[in-house]
């Protein structure tokens, strides 16, 4: 399980990031070893499954970025999650972008996405729990793109509104909306998928 992070550990990371800049060879790693998988679930679920595939080289760019941009951070302007999922923001959009993409189309199969089972799980409930996690996965997929970058900020990555509305350059009142109607979306298109089960 991933640490907590907490104002403490934001300045912590801001520290770190200093000290990479100052060439201290372990501060980077450290900062890579906090943030790498989080990051990656959020690139990866930006992206969605018809663009999963760039996920692995814009995660790299987003780091290689981080790295090369280490003394333009500023922690009075904003903590480290908050520019870097900024950065890799911008990167998935520049992807978009470079792709021509207009609309993403809907995750209609998720294999990238394991569920990991409890050993005491009849072979039923390891099939039903990997069925809700990819139902889970093509319902996020699904929400429109701005509205998926909020909720998987929020949700995965653990940003504040403020944080989330930083990073995707809106007013925190519009974080709120985007969220509130992706978790409506989300609970309207789960009730719709268990309602068909039964």
């Amino acid at each position: 399980m991933e640490p907590a992070q907490t104002p403490d550990t934001w300045a912590d990371d801001a520290e770190l990031l200093r000290a990479h800049g100052a060439g201290d060879p372990q501060a980077f790693g450290q900062l890579y070893d906090r943030h790498d998988r989080a990051l990656f679930r959020f690139i990866r679920r930006l992206l969605g499954s018809a663009h999963g595939e760039a996920a692995e080289d814009l995660h790299q760019e987003t780091w290689i970025a981080v790295s090369r941009n280490a003394a333009s951070f500023d922690p009075a302007k904003a903590s480290f999650p908050a520019w870097l999922y900024t950065i890799a923001r911008r990167k998935v959009w520049d992807h978009f972008r470079r792709q021509k993409v207009a609309v993403l189309a809907q995750a209609q199969d998720e294999t990238a996405m394991m569920v990991v089972a409890d050993p005491g799980q009849s072979p039923q409930e390891q099939v039903q729990s990997r069925e809700l996690a990819q139902e889970i996965v093509g319902a996020v997929e699904a929400l429109p793109l701005e509205q998926r970058g909020a909720f998987v900020l929020f949700a995965e990555a653990g940003l504040s509104l403020a944080e989330i509305a930083e990073v995707s350059g809106v007013a925190v009142e519009t974080v709120k909306s985007r969220l509130r109607y992706a978790r409506a979306k989300l609970r309207e298109a789960l009730a719709g998928e268990r309602s068909a089960h039964v």
